[in-house]
């Protein structure tokens, strides 16, 4: 595959520092490693590295053509034209070549969002859960279908490795592309707010876009200075959407409805008959040995009876999100109701077979309100205590530490306190934060700094109708250190620990 640099350069302003426009061009690349013969290398400016300084390296290996961006800290326009004499390189000027490479990746790959059924769901939480309801209805309703997201990429039922939860542009594109040649019809995707604010997302065209809720995370210096900021990146997924769907019952809903309204029709969802759909009579339950919930639905769509095979009232919103999905999809309810039953979502209250008579669930919480959530979920459906196992990651915000410390500390029975992905920060200094919140409560804890022993620890302590939650990391199965990145997945070390238990007892 190729295409001529005049023609991927048609939708985007530029100008010609050096080169003409007559090449063909076979690839778009930001990452100068996977430059080839007759790449065009797009030089980005990122937190932590500027692309500007691999032009070198990507003429080395082949550029045909270099985007540089016009407001560059380096590089004048006559040291550019000296990197690429030697190569015939062309070296364009464009104003941002962040949101270029969205647009130049669109162009190059034929916009392949405009030949599938394009979903995105953006939020603080339920992204992951909600993405994989939506693939399991469009999956039993016949769909050939793809998901982008946090714990993979899936291209039908094959899983790919995910390195963020929205990609890059390039990526992004790449992907849509392969599933539309395969001739899929419609694709899930999950959008990040750093994923909306560096443009990764930028000039995609989503068939229905989804705000799930809004709190507290991913303030920091290398994501969102406050919370004004984390909602208007995540308002931007309406910009390029034709129809939007958002939880009415979120506290910033008026904001969120206002700016979705001004771009295409909305349809909301919640808990009372304020919403176009909602649910009502919801009651914990378990069907076929499934934890899960039911709850009456009424929509523009469909209405009856609903069962979740996922426990908890946050579990019932990410369901009316995917039903509303559905409806503006034409899906029938009887795929519908089926794929609720029976969904299963990787590291989102994941259960783990054991023959102790204890219910051991692994998930993703790792902040406090998700934290909250899972627990105030669990009381619904333990008979004995709760058990939490938790840390929390490195190089991230403090004040998560504190704040689930005192979650953990005020409604579970029992915490222990462990290690998660400690990364530059050393383990203890990490777990001394936790228990500064563990203190303002008087929640009984112990700290286990070794993660596997601090799950079997809190296996073995538990007893019949007790439920064991291991948080934190969810689908990972990673642990990252200062000096190196081991294999570590929660489910299979909870897995094997309630094995070895289970014989040691006979």
């Amino acid at each position: 595959m190729s295409i001529l640099l005049s023609t991927i350069l048609h939708d985007t302003s530029y100008e010609v520092i050096c080169g003409d426009l007559k090449k063909r061009i076979a690839s778009v690349e930001y990452d100068s490693r996977k430059v080839v013969d007759g790449s065009l290398f797009v030089a980005i400016k990122g937190f932590t590295s500027d692309g500007h300084d691999y032009i070198s390296m990507a003429v080395e290996s082949g550029a045909s053509a270099v985007a540089v961006d016009k407001n560059r800290e380096n590089y004048p326009a006559d040291e550019l034209r000296a990197i690429a004499s030697e190569k015939n390189v062309t070296i364009v000027e464009i104003e941002d070549t962040r949101k270029a490479i969205a647009l130049l990746s669109a162009t190059f790959y034929n916009h392949p969002e405009d030949r599938l059924d394009l979903v995105g769901v953006t939020g603080t939480k339920g992204k992951t859960t909600i993405t994989f309801m939506i693939r399991e209805i469009l999956k039993r309703a016949g769909h050939d279908s793809g998901l982008i997201g946090t714990v993979c990429n899936m291209i039908g039922d094959e899983k790919r490795k995910a390195s963020h939860t929205t990609p890059e542009s390039h990526e992004v594109y790449e992907l849509l592309e392969e599933m539309a040649k395969k001739r899929f019809d419609s694709c899930v995707m999950e959008v990040s707010s750093q994923g909306l604010k560096l443009d990764r997302v930028y000039g995609l065209r989503f068939d229905v876009g989804c705000f799930t809720n809004l709190y507290e995370d991913h303030i920091g210096p290398n994501e969102h200075p406050d919370m004004d900021d984390y909602l208007n990146c995540k308002l931007k997924i309406f910009d390029s959407s034709r129809t939007a769907v958002v939880n009415s019952d979120t506290p910033v809903s008026q904001k969120v409805i206002a700016y979705a309204s001004g771009k295409c029709p909305v349809y909301t969802y919640g808990l009372t008959d304020s919403s176009d759909c909602y649910a009502s009579n919801i009651k914990a339950e378990k069907r076929n040995g499934i934890t899960g919930t039911r709850f009456d639905l009424v929509s523009p769509w469909y209405e009856g009876e609903i069962f979740v095979a996922l426990p908890g009232k946050f579990n019932v919103y990410n369901s009316l999100c995917a039903i509303c999905v559905a409806g503006l999809l034409k899906i029938d309810m009887e795929k519908v109701t089926d794929a609720l039953a029976h969904v299963f979502v990787p590291g989102r209250v994941q259960p783990v077979k054991n023959d102790l008579g204890i219910s051991i669930l692994v998930d993703y919480a790792h902040n406090a309100a998700s934290l909250e959530n899972v627990l105030e979920t669990l009381k619904e459906y333990t008979e004995g205590k709760i058990i939490t196992v938790f840390g929390c990651g490195g190089n991230r915000s403090t004040t998560r530490r504190f704040e689930m410390g005192e979650v953990s500390g005020k409604l579970s029975d029992y915490t222990v306190i462990t290690s998660d992905n400690p990364r530059k920060e050393e383990p203890m200094q990490i777990i001394d934060n936790i228990v500064t919140g563990m203190k303002r409560t008087d929640g009984e804890y112990e700290v286990v700094p070794d993660r596997a022993e601090a799950i079997t620890k809190a296996i073995a302590s538990a007893k019949p109708g007790d439920t064991v939650l291991i948080a934190g990391k969810g689908h990972e199965d990673y642990q990252i250190f200062a000096d190196r990145t081991i294999h570590f997945d929660d489910c299979e070390v909870a897995s094997e620990a309630a094995l070895k238990i289970r014989e040691e007892r006979g």
